[in-house]
């Protein structure tokens, strides 16, 4: 089994190795059907932030939050990917800035299925 949680900056979870700390980016080591999801709080922060799940550089989900009259708001997503080999997952933020970075967001994948 191929997975990898990630949260606060450091990896909780990373088995097989193919999440990346430095990076951020998550590298398939084998063509299948992948699992991802994400979390991300934005605390103290007018702004709408927008969150997307990014494949070889390419947006393939997003998530947003935009409340103003709350100090923490949640943006969160998930989806099924089909993957190649060697094809890179990772999280990027699209609109707005995060008070605090990252470090109340967790991102998350797994195999679900090898092809």
């Amino acid at each position: 089994m191929l997975d990898f949680h990630w949260h606060l900056s450091k990896v909780l979870v990373n088995i097989g190795n193919h999440f990346d700390l430095a990076s951020s980016i998550f590298v398939a080591p084998r063509k299948g059907i992948y699992s991802f999801s994400f979390h991300v709080v934005k605390v103290y922060n007018r702004q709408t932030i927008q969150v997307s799940l990014m494949q070889n550089g390419y947006p393939v989900i997003s998530a947003f939050a935009g409340d103003q009259d709350v100090t923490r708001e949640a943006a969160s997503n998930g989806v099924l990917l089909h993957m190649e080999r060697e094809d890179k997952v990772h999280l990027k933020l699209e609109r707005g800035n995060l008070m605090g970075g990252w470090k109340y967001s967790t991102f998350s994948g797994f195999l679900v299925f090898p092809l």
